[in-house]
Protein backbone atom coordinates (compact mmCIF):
# COMPACT_ATOMS: atom_id res chain seq x y z
CA UNK A 1 0.00 0.00 0.00
CA UNK A 2 1.00 3.39 -0.81
CA UNK A 3 1.18 6.93 0.88
CA UNK A 4 -1.78 7.93 -2.09
CA UNK A 5 -3.81 4.97 -0.62
CA UNK A 6 -4.46 6.65 2.69
CA UNK A 7 -3.25 10.73 2.68
CA UNK A 8 -6.35 13.40 2.94
CA UNK A 9 -6.10 14.13 -0.87
CA UNK A 10 -6.17 18.35 -1.39
CA UNK A 11 -5.96 19.32 2.07
CA UNK A 12 -7.28 22.49 3.51
CA UNK A 13 -4.05 24.92 3.89
CA UNK A 14 -3.16 28.38 4.44
CA UNK A 15 -0.27 30.98 3.28
CA UNK A 16 2.44 32.76 5.77
CA UNK A 17 -0.11 35.65 5.68
CA UNK A 18 -3.20 34.11 6.69
CA UNK A 19 -5.09 34.94 9.95
CA UNK A 20 -4.34 32.83 13.20
CA UNK A 21 -8.58 32.90 13.36
CA UNK A 22 -8.78 31.68 9.59
CA UNK A 23 -6.82 28.53 10.35
CA UNK A 24 -8.28 27.89 13.29
CA UNK A 25 -11.84 28.01 11.46
CA UNK A 26 -10.27 25.41 8.92
CA UNK A 27 -9.48 23.21 11.86
CA UNK A 28 -13.07 23.19 12.86
CA UNK A 29 -14.43 23.00 8.94
CA UNK A 30 -12.16 20.31 8.00
CA UNK A 31 -12.22 18.46 11.74
CA UNK A 32 -8.16 18.71 11.90
CA UNK A 33 -5.29 19.63 14.49
CA UNK A 34 -2.94 20.51 11.57
CA UNK A 35 -3.08 22.90 8.99
CA UNK A 36 -0.11 23.06 6.20
CA UNK A 37 1.44 26.40 5.64
CA UNK A 38 2.06 27.27 1.70
CA UNK A 39 4.47 29.40 0.09
CA UNK A 40 2.02 31.28 -1.86
CA UNK A 41 -1.96 30.60 -2.92
CA UNK A 42 -0.63 30.15 -6.61
CA UNK A 43 2.67 27.99 -5.56
CA UNK A 44 1.17 26.08 -2.66
CA UNK A 45 4.81 24.69 -1.57
CA UNK A 46 4.62 23.67 1.86
CA UNK A 47 6.58 25.58 3.80
CA UNK A 48 5.29 24.79 7.39
CA UNK A 49 2.58 23.62 9.27
CA UNK A 50 0.14 25.14 12.69
CA UNK A 51 -1.21 22.50 15.06
CA UNK A 52 -4.14 23.34 17.62
CA UNK A 53 -1.49 22.80 20.04
CA UNK A 54 0.88 25.36 18.05
CA UNK A 55 -1.77 27.66 18.62
CA UNK A 56 -2.52 27.31 22.80
CA UNK A 57 1.12 27.09 23.45
CA UNK A 58 2.28 29.97 21.29
CA UNK A 59 0.00 32.59 21.69
CA UNK A 60 -2.38 31.87 24.58
CA UNK A 61 0.25 30.53 26.82
CA UNK A 62 2.65 33.98 26.28
CA UNK A 63 -0.23 36.11 26.57
CA UNK A 64 -0.36 36.99 22.92
CA UNK A 65 -3.59 37.67 21.31
CA UNK A 66 -3.89 34.96 18.75
CA UNK A 67 -6.55 37.31 16.82
CA UNK A 68 -3.81 39.72 16.20
CA UNK A 69 -1.21 36.87 14.81
CA UNK A 70 -0.79 35.81 11.31
CA UNK A 71 0.03 31.99 10.39
CA UNK A 72 4.05 33.62 9.98
CA UNK A 73 3.91 34.65 13.56
CA UNK A 74 3.51 30.80 15.00
CA UNK A 75 4.39 28.22 12.13
CA UNK A 76 6.37 25.33 12.37
CA UNK A 77 9.24 25.61 9.40
CA UNK A 78 11.37 22.86 8.34
CA UNK A 79 8.17 20.92 7.46
CA UNK A 80 9.00 17.11 6.62
CA UNK A 81 7.46 15.69 3.29
CA UNK A 82 6.21 12.14 1.21
CA UNK A 83 5.70 11.14 -1.68
CA UNK A 84 1.78 10.14 -3.07
CA UNK A 85 3.71 6.59 -4.63
CA UNK A 86 6.05 6.42 -1.25
CA UNK A 87 5.68 2.86 0.97
CA UNK A 88 3.04 3.58 3.72
CA UNK A 89 6.15 1.57 5.25
CA UNK A 90 8.31 4.28 4.42
CA UNK A 91 6.32 7.00 5.35
CA UNK A 92 5.83 5.55 8.95
CA UNK A 93 9.77 5.01 9.15
CA UNK A 94 10.63 8.70 8.31
CA UNK A 95 7.47 10.04 11.40
CA UNK A 96 9.02 7.56 13.73
CA UNK A 97 12.66 8.72 13.30
CA UNK A 98 11.15 12.33 12.81
CA UNK A 99 9.10 12.19 15.62
CA UNK A 100 6.17 13.86 13.71
CA UNK A 101 2.46 13.24 13.79
CA UNK A 102 1.48 14.33 10.42
CA UNK A 103 3.35 14.86 7.70
CA UNK A 104 2.81 16.61 4.42
CA UNK A 105 2.57 15.29 0.84
CA UNK A 106 3.51 17.00 -2.17
CA UNK A 107 3.60 15.79 -5.67
CA UNK A 108 6.40 15.97 -8.29
CA UNK A 109 6.38 19.43 -8.62
CA UNK A 110 6.53 20.23 -4.70
CA UNK A 111 3.39 21.21 -4.61
CA UNK A 112 0.97 19.93 -1.74
CA UNK A 113 -1.54 17.83 -2.68
CA UNK A 114 -2.15 15.46 0.72
CA UNK A 115 -1.89 14.89 3.70
CA UNK A 116 -1.08 11.79 6.27
CA UNK A 117 -1.58 11.78 10.37
CA UNK A 118 -1.32 8.82 12.81
CA UNK A 119 -5.04 8.41 12.36
CA UNK A 120 -4.86 7.56 8.39
CA UNK A 121 -1.77 5.19 9.67
CA UNK A 122 -4.22 3.35 12.67
CA UNK A 123 -7.14 3.60 9.87
CA UNK A 124 -5.43 1.47 7.21
CA UNK A 125 -2.41 -0.21 8.56
CA UNK A 126 -1.22 -3.58 10.10
CA UNK A 127 -2.16 -3.11 13.87
CA UNK A 128 1.18 -3.96 14.82
CA UNK A 129 2.24 -0.80 12.88
CA UNK A 130 0.43 1.77 13.92
CA UNK A 131 1.20 0.85 17.57
CA UNK A 132 5.34 0.94 16.69
CA UNK A 133 4.42 4.70 14.97
CA UNK A 134 2.41 6.35 18.09
CA UNK A 135 5.37 4.61 20.63
CA UNK A 136 8.24 5.76 18.16
CA UNK A 137 6.81 9.21 17.61
CA UNK A 138 5.30 9.87 21.41
CA UNK A 139 9.03 9.04 23.12
CA UNK A 140 9.88 12.70 22.34
CA UNK A 141 6.57 13.63 24.61
CA UNK A 142 8.09 11.43 27.51
CA UNK A 143 12.03 11.64 27.53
Amino acid sequence: MQVKDIMTKNPAYGTPDTSLRVIAQLMVENDCGCIPIVSAENARMPIGVITDRDIVVRTVAEKRDPLDLQAEDIMSGGIVTVMPEMSIEECCNLMESKQIRRVAVIDENGVLCGMVAQADIANHAPTDKTAEVVQEVSKAATS
